[in-house]
């Protein structure tokens, strides 16, 4: 069975293929998007510095992941992500900064996720990829799903002043936040 908690060795390595340049310095949409705190969230209307982690689907326990989603770059490794996030939220908030995750899956899929992985923070659902079309984000396909790569923005009053893409591992992701926030 596949521990979700662990990433493979041997997985391969996602190359930076331009596809986020155009975001720093645009606008976070304004639109409502549903979360597992419940309610919904407008990331446009969060003041202060905002941290949002964007990532393809995490997997489920006794769940198979999707025939060849390890050799996907970038695509393995949703979970331990969300865990780093999870374990260094106390210092991002002393950094001034709110955290959210993204993801298109549905809001009843992430509070699985949520719920299991104790997140102190909201998930939030892009079902119909409003937020990923308004900012143009890169997607891929796998199993016929349409997924989110691997980004995380942070935002100060609701526009992106950094981007950090690709991420890889996964679970490098907030550490690099954390350096950014203490530099920036």
């Amino acid at each position: 069975m596949t521990n979700l908690n662990q990433l493979p060795v041997d997985l391969p390595v996602p190359q930076d293929d331009g596809a986020t340049n155009h975001l720093v310095g645009m606008r976070l949409p304004d639109i409502l998007l549903a979360a597992t705190k419940g309610g919904s969230v407008n990331v446009a209307e969060v003041k202060g510095r905002l941290v949002i982690y964007c990532y393809p689907m995490t997997g489920q326990p006794n769940v198979p992941l999707p025939d060849g989603w390890d050799q996907i770059p970038g695509a393995r490794g949703c979970t331990p992500q969300s865990c780093a996030f999870r374990d260094h939220y106390q210092e991002l908030q002393l950094l001034g900064a709110e955290v959210l995750g993204l993801s298109v899956q549905t809001t009843e899929y992430q509070q699985e996720m949520a719920d299991r992985l104790h997140l102190p923070f909201p998930i939030l659902s892009d079902v119909n990829y409003q937020f990923q079309r308004a900012l143009n984000l890169p997607t891929f396909v796998a199993a016929g799903m349409t997924l989110l790569k691997r980004v995380t923005l942070i935002a100060d009053d609701g526009v992106i002043r950094a981007v950090h893409y690709p991420i890889f591992p996964s679970d490098s992701d907030a550490p690099w936040v954390i350096n950014y926030l203490r530099a920036n």
